[in-house]
């Protein structure tokens, strides 16, 4: 065999590589996500009194602070761009059909982008005085707040 009848080794691809990043980010994000998800079930579940504490007004305070908001808002990312990324390979590893497939891609990304769009604004517009009335058990709470 002569060296012209060898191929030449294929070169690598130049550019972006969509594959590539999805990977890291899958690795990078599920490290991520694994201490945001447990931190935000110790805080929840095992400081104070515990479980026993979890109701509106609980939810009302941790809100209420910048630092839960984007903890929240950070887990709520990266969850749902970790998950439409695993539905999107997966979707590419088992959909033949081209038309399919896209159509599929396009309705995860979309999905993830509403839940994250309105997550986020459920998030950092909560307001607990909304719609309370003077029966409501929060009265009091939003009357020294001023709401």
């Amino acid at each position: 065999m002569t060296a012209q009848t060898v191929a030449a080794p294929a070169r690598a691809r130049r550019g972006f590589n969509l594959e590539k990043w999805g990977w890291l980010f899958m690795r990078g994000s599920g490290v991520v996500l694994v201490v945001l998800i447990f931190g935000h079930l110790f805080i929840n579940l095992m400081v104070g009194e515990g479980i026993h504490a979890l109701d509106f007004a609980f939810i009302a305070g941790k809100f209420a602070t910048p630092f839960w908001q984007w903890w929240d808002v950070l887990m709520l990312w990266l969850a749902l761009i970790h998950g439409a990324n695993g539905m999107r390979t997966i979707v590419n590893d088992y959909v033949t059909n081209n038309t399919a497939r896209k159509a599929l891609t396009w309705a995860l990304g979309l999905a993830a982008a509403l839940l994250i769009i309105l997550g986020t604004l459920v998030v950092f517009t909560f307001d607990p005085c909304l719609g309370v009335t003077e029966t409501s058990t929060l009265w009091e709470q939003c009357q020294t707040l001023g709401k």
